[in-house]
């Protein structure tokens, strides 16, 4: 299976492996079941799972092996369990496995309709299958799948964004990402519109993304994240515990998990080596600790992303210090500019869409708020 010409993801061929795809993805579910449960040791509560960061319906059959034993090992019922796919590889049988493992989501990676922009960037299948896909999501998790979708491929423009986005909504989805394209580094189309990476292309994609998210709240779907849009209530709970910095496991090639130390404020990074074969006989980690000041950081800038802004009593917890103390002059002047709300420790709608321009004046703020601390 290939994969799209945008994707930066970790991603491998089992030809390379000298065996055939069918004994390496049973060693691959059996290995991956194996690291669950060592990751599940002494684990009394899991709030949310997340089957994905990849293509996990290529699994087919081995995927109900996956879900099953996954579903043994838990010490609960999720509130929350999400499995993603792309439509060509979820058909009535994905469907059919997800549900009878008590799969409460799906993730449609969608990304658009269009044959010439799908084309342009190696995406598989065709709009009848993502149609075929769409109806049996509609059909099986009526009222909790979501999709995902691009602004800013190639051939893109906003009548066909907007003929996407009206033939996926009109399937009900509760919730939709919808992300900008990014031109990540070595990636084929970064290659290919290298000579085109401007201001004119950045400018073109976030205007193409400012006209989706008119489009989506028009139809009601309320911006609760940067890129993330729901139906009333349908917000993706695993996603929002990313925001609030809260410790998960990662587990598999490339996954990444993060445990925080609330009462140190301080917290470890694992994230498994990017092999699938090492992978397949043991599992060995990438560490970065992460000490008070990345973690105050990377809590500022997760929290801005949500509409709702960082968790201050789970800041104040971990900190020891309300977000107001660290970055007052940055507060204020957005508020002075209409950008943050006047009542509570979040970013206007208008605000998050100047997010990373606000993150730079807060962590300038943070570090020159530590240097001037008395040593």
């Amino acid at each position: 299976m290939g994969r799209c010409d945008y994707c930066d993801f970790y991603s491998t061929q089992t030809g390379s492996f000298g065996r055939g795809f069918e004994e390496v993805r049973e060693q691959f579910v059996k290995r991956l079941l194996e690291d669950i449960r060592s990751k599940l040791e002494g684990v009394a509560f899991v709030p949310t799972v997340y089957v994905g960061g990849g293509t996990p319906s290529v699994l087919r059959e081995s995927l109900g092996r996956l879900l099953e034993g996954l579903v043994r090992l838990l010490p609960n019922t999720p509130l929350e369990f999400t499995v993603e796919a792309n439509p060509e590889s979820a058909d009535e049988v994905f469907f059919t496995t997800c549900l009878s493992n008590k799969v409460t989501r799906v993730s449609l990676g969608v990304q658009t309709l269009y044959e010439k922009s799908r084309k342009a960037v190696n995406r598989l299948g065709d709009a009848a299958i993502i149609r075929e896909s769409l109806a049996y999501a509609k059909r099986f998790f009526p009222h909790t799948f979501s999709v995902d979708f691009i602004a800013g491929l190639p051939f893109q423009d906003e009548a066909i964004l907007q003929n996407d986005l009206e033939q996926v909504l009109a399937f009900e989805p509760a919730h939709v990402s919808f992300y900008s394209l990014t031109l990540a580094e070595g990636t084929p189309l970064e290659k290919r519109m290298r000579i085109r990476k401007n201001a004119t292309f950045t400018q073109r994609v976030d205007d193409l993304w400012l006209f989706g998210k008119d489009l989506l709240e028009h139809a009601g779907y309320i911006a609760y994240e940067v890129s993330n849009f729901s139906l009333k209530g349908k917000e993706s709970l695993h996603n929002k515990r990313y925001w609030r910095m809260e410790s998960w496991a990662g587990v598999g090639p490339s996954a990444s998990g993060t445990v925080i130390d609330d009462e140190k404020g301080t917290g470890v990074r694992l994230t498994v080596k990017s092999d699938v074969a090492l992978y397949l006989e043991k599992t060995e980690h990438d560490v970065e600790y992460l000490d008070r000041d990345a973690l105050i950081k990377e809590s500022l800038l997760m929290g801005f992303r949500s509409i709702d802004g960082p968790d201050e009593a789970l800041f104040l917890k971990r900190f020891h210090k309300p977000i107001e103390a660290l970055i007052p002059q940055t507060i204020d002047a957005w508020r002075d500019k209409e950008l943050f709300e006047q009542n509570r420790i979040a970013l206007t709608k208008e605000g998050i869409l100047f997010l990373n321009r606000f993150l730079v004046e807060a962590f300038h703020e943070v570090c020159a708020h530590k240097q001037a601390q008395p040593v």
